[in-house]
């Protein structure tokens, strides 16, 4: 058993699972700059508030190596309820802590055949990337409802779980997105890529927009507007990449973006 500290940078979208009902895969930095990844968390179905870390806080938590899972960088939290929210990273003096963090203490990558040959060879499966480019923000529909068979399995155990423990408060299923997001980047060899965003914020954006707006269009358009529009022009732009464990090591391209970093460009004073 190990008692690692790390700093949540990254909160997928969450899915459903067979095996854990509802997952949030979690991800972050040590403080030597290593990657971790927290897997299986229900994040969702943690009760204690206190315990709910956000991204961009450091927390102390009990872990294992999941033996379950080959990538390099997963760890089996023991317990949910040994996680300890420790301190939140702001975004004071142009984010100088957090760029800190992240741009001088890890690894930063521009040629993605150089991950995606290291994660052929084990040595990784989370990374942070900088392209050189970022072309498009391409939208597409995909299914509007979670695999019905999952739902009932989870209908099942959410009833047996209720049988055996009355106080616990009903736990409503996460609307699934009906629409994929994926930046069309280029790398620093001008190799053009697709890949999908799988960050919990933009599914956030999405849903608070269609809630205010009433319209799938408009919310596209909110998303587009700030993950193209506004990022490109006030933010530098830094993808947090990870393998899913089914295409790890066997995709032509296993990685997917599972969080962006858009820390606020710097402009050079005027001298005049």
């Amino acid at each position: 058993m190990l008692t690692e500290k790390v700093l949540i940078t990254v909160k997928t979208y969450p899915v459903l699972s067979e095996t854990y009902d509802e997952l949030v895969c979690t991800a972050g930095l040590r403080e030597d700059g290593s990657w971790i990844r927290l897997y299986p968390i229900q994040f969702r179905q943690i009760e204690d508030y206190e315990k709910k870390y956000k991204k961009w806080e450091w927390i102390e938590i009990e872990v294992e190596k999941n033996k379950s899972d080959h990538r390099v960088e997963s760890f089996r939290p023991i317990k949910q309820d040994s996680i300890k929210v420790l301190k939140r990273i702001g975004t004071e003096q142009g984010w100088y802590e957090r760029k800190k963090l992240i741009l001088e203490n890890s690894t930063i990558y521009r040629d993605l055949s150089e991950l995606i040959q290291k994660n052929k060879e084990g040595l990784l499966s989370l990374a942070t990337f900088s392209p050189v480019k970022i072309l498009d923000l391409v939208v597409e529909e995909i299914e509007r409802e979670w695999d019905k068979s999952k739902i009932e399995l989870l209908k099942a155990k959410l009833l047996q779980g209720d049988l055996f423990n009355k106080e616990k408060k009903p736990f409503k299923i996460v609307d699934k997105l009906p629409y994929k997001f994926s930046y069309k980047i280029e790398d620093v060899n001008g190799k053009e890529s697709k890949m999908m965003i799988e960050d919990w914020e933009l599914g956030a954006l999405y849903w608070k927009s269609y809630n205010k707006y009433k319209d799938e269009q408009i919310a596209i358009e909110k998303v587009k507007e700030k993950y193209l529009t506004n990022f490109l022009a006030k933010n530098d732009i830094y993808l947090f990449l990870g393998t899913t464990k089914l295409w790890d090591k066997r995709a032509p391209n296993p990685f997917v973006i599972i969080g962006v970093f858009y820390p606020p460009k710097e402009y050079q004073k005027s001298l005049f």
